[in-house]
């Protein structure tokens, strides 16, 4: 029975075939994952980064009120 060539030649390529593929669908999805895990931590980090821009502006445009309120006050005590 085992000298048929079903079982010498083609049950051989077959299981090859099969982990060749098996194999490759893993690597690729390891690729994927690893692939997505480092977008997220850029992801991550850029929006650290904004967030740490939008404080800085926030701070700029409290010192421009402030300027604004003391070049009004400045203004108005040098008319009257």
């Amino acid at each position: 029975m085992l000298n048929q060539p079903f079982f010498q030649v083609t049950l051989p390529l077959m299981v090859t075939f099969v982990v060749t593929i098996w194999a490759a669908t893993w690597s690729q999805n390891k690729r994927i994952e690893d692939l997505r895990d480092s977008i997220n931590r850029r992801l991550d980090s850029l929006e650290k980064r904004i967030d740490e821009v939008a404080k800085r502006l926030d701070r700029i445009d409290t010192k421009l009120e402030e300027f604004a309120h003391r070049i009004t006050t400045l203004e108005a005590s040098k008319w009257h």
